[in-house]
């Protein structure tokens, strides 16, 4: 319940200062008169939470929860007191939803009240939830983009599922190294050292061995510095922008646009079946793609739209989506059933980036064991020539 900071005045006139609970200030004002104490003033309290962005699970089940409730005729206030209270959710889940709940008992509008907490929900959904709130399809809205944010989150956690072996693999090889050169290696340095001389290949690898052993310190200083600076290097806009692009060339790129596609058509599907015009579902959708490159492109997709140009043309030319993406919007604007048919290609590219993060998973861990072999090969004959060598002298002596 909301928490209520009061002032009120006793039978003798003494004032009272305090803090209660009560469903509105109607209540708070019925329960201070039954007990004999005159109201004087009473303000909600308001909590500061440090907000942080909800992930996509949690606005899923948020969203599935709000919907179905209200769906079953519950009101506003009271499903959001139920979500609130759902013993599965965060501590920091649970003041937000109450925050919601709160405001809204206070006629401030759902939507309105997100977009205050940003941010905690994403454009994408105050948008959704606002168009939801003019057309009165609250219950359909939220169920959909439960369906929406369940299917992003699936995507991206087989995207990491795909990548989890590559990464155990990385690790190995750093490790495998990391003792070849700080454990094994040093056990020759004492023979090698009275050999009159060496290959280059073992002169190479013992200095850098040398370097592990003595100074192993220097090079986790100079990788930690890398994954700082590359951070903050890579948020710098100009950079950011430049990786992003790399980003649609090459093999990656193939996936990633397939990616790309599919969110850009999901979250245009959910925001025009929901009525909101063209233009405001264009300037939404944009900033859901994840991809700095893709977005600039948007401002020339935009005044072709203003300018009266179909959507599938203006997307023709933008550097980072899949043809079939245009191609099916066209479809669409042709037979008015442009809504179902972004659903329909976002599904399909879904499925499509599943296999070919299959099929990039597939090629990186032969390449992986490939560098690994490399490696450890290049070790064993830079220990083993030399030692070959000192025997073939010693044969051609006697």
């Amino acid at each position: 319940m909301p928490e209520y900071k009061y002032r009120a005045q006793d039978s003798k006139g003494k004032i009272i200062k305090g803090k209660a609970e009560a469903a509105d200030e109607t209540d708070l004002q019925r329960r201070f008169h039954e007990s004999g104490v005159l109201l004087l003033e009473a303000k909600p309290v308001t909590k500061q939470i440090a907000l942080k962005a909800l992930k996509k699970p949690k606005l899923s089940d948020f969203c599935r929860q709000l919907g179905t409730l209200t769906k079953a005729g519950v009101t506003l206030v009271k499903a959001l007191e139920i979500v609130a209270n759902d013993e599965s959710i965060t501590p920091y889940e649970r003041q937000l939803y109450i925050k919601l709940r709160d405001r809204v008992v206070q006629g401030v509008a759902l939507s309105n009240v997100m977009e205050e907490l940003e941010p905690a929900f994403p454009p994408l959904l105050i948008f959704m939830i606002r168009a939801a709130e003019t057309s009165g399809t609250l219950d359909s809205t939220c169920l959909r983009l439960a369906d929406q944010y369940m299917k992003e989150a699936e995507l991206e956690q087989k995207a990491k599922s795909s990548l989890t072996y590559p990464k155990i693999l990385s690790v190995l090889i750093v490790a495998v190294v990391a003792i070849l050169f700080g454990y094994v290696l040093p056990q020759f340095e004492e023979m090698f050292s009275t050999m009159p001389e060496l290959p280059l290949a073992t002169r190479v690898l013992m200095a850098i061995s040398g370097f592990v052993k003595n100074q192993w310190y220097i090079l986790a200083v100079i990788v930690v510095l890398f994954i700082i600076f590359g951070k903050m290097i890579i948020k710098i806009p100009i950079v950011s922008y430049y990786f992003d692009m790399l980003k649609c060339k090459g093999k990656w790129g193939k996936l990633l646009k397939v990616i790309y596609s599919a969110r850009f058509a999901r979250t245009m599907s959910s925001l025009y079946s929901s009525g909101i015009p063209i233009y405001n579902c264009i300037t939404i959708s944009k900033g859901t793609i994840g991809n700095k490159y893709i977005e600039k492109q948007f401002e020339e997709v935009e005044r072709q739209v203003l300018g009266g140009s179909p959507l599938s043309s203006a997307l023709q030319d933008v550097d980072g989506f899949v043809n079939k993406l245009s191609s099916t919007i066209k479809v669409g604007e042709e037979t008015g059933m442009l809504g179902p048919m972004l659903e329909s290609v976002a599904n399909d590219l879904d499925f499509y980036s599943e296999q070919a993060l299959m099929r990039l998973t597939s090629l990186i861990e032969p390449i992986m064991i490939v560098v690994m072999a490399v490696i450890v090969g290049f070790i064993m004959i830079a220990i083993i020539q030399p030692i070959y060598q000192s025997y073939s002298t010693i044969g051609a002596g006697s």
